[in-house]
């Protein structure tokens, strides 16, 4: 994809799901790819699968000097980073009325606070080279709302309103910041949810007029466009990739 080639990307969350498919799209583009996650063990699978174009580290997303290390790391190892993909992410599927503050702010922490913090990580380097693009994952829960996902349907919106205000403020040093809002992914965290509750599964996949769950990999298409200079003059802009179970 135009302007991938031999740029060096930071993908968190990238030990399974979307964010190990983004990695693997970005480094088939081209990029060199520093593969964060908590997982460790899970990281340098993905790593390794990139070959000599991918590095594994380890980051606490929630932690603003956890993520600056691995930024740091990343640059030592790969280059200067032009490219972010927030890919973290974290829930438990249950009513709200019997969910715990502790879950709140796990929730909050990873999925907005995350993304924050990575997002200003990243960003002094971004405004001194004058370029950069970020792309956040969020939800289409965070656009629509998703019962038994209260709070994190919150964090996710939150990722949506800051990463528009972040778009506005950074346009003028020449960086890009968009969302993608996936719908029912088959992930490592659907799996959880279906086996919590089969039932939520299956009318979620009857809820999808194409009548089945996404693949990771055409998540990652979404966020390699984002990611490229196909998308130069595109930012502020959220992308549902749902397969039609929301179209407002």
């Amino acid at each position: 994809m135009r302007g991938l080639d031999g740029r060096v990307a930071l993908v968190t969350g990238a030990a399974s799901g979307i964010g190990r498919a983004v990695a693997l799209r970005l480094a088939a583009e081209g990029c060199r790819v520093g593969v964060v996650d908590l997982n460790l063990e899970g990281a340098v699978a993905t790593a390794a699968d990139l070959g000599d174009r991918g590095c594994a580290l380890q980051a606490d997303v929630s932690s603003l000097p956890a993520v600056r290390a691995a930024v740091v790391a990343a640059e030592r190892d790969l280059g200067p980073i032009a490219v972010l993909v927030c890919c973290a992410g974290w829930d438990v599927v249950q009513p709200f009325v019997e969910s715990a503050e502790e879950t709140w702010d796990r929730v909050i922490a990873v999925n907005l606070r995350g993304t924050i913090a990575c997002t200003r990580a990243v960003l002094d380097g971004m405004i001194e080279r004058k370029g950069g693009s970020i792309v956040n994952i969020s939800s289409d829960a965070g656009r629509v709302g998703s019962s038994g996902e209260v709070v994190y349907s919150g964090a996710k919106a939150g990722i949506i309103g800051f990463s528009k205000a972040v778009a506005r403020e950074v346009a003028r040093h020449g960086i890009r910041v968009n969302v993608v809002c996936p719908g029912p992914t088959d992930t490592p965290m659907m799996d959880a949810t279906r086996a919590a509750d089969p039932r939520l599964g299956d009318a979620l996949v009857r809820a999808i007029p194409f009548r089945r769950l996404a693949r990771p990999d055409e998540i990652a298409a979404a966020v390699a466009f984002f990611a490229s200079d196909e998308a130069a003059f595109v930012t502020g802009q959220t992308l549902s990739v749902s397969g039609g179970l929301t179209m407002a």
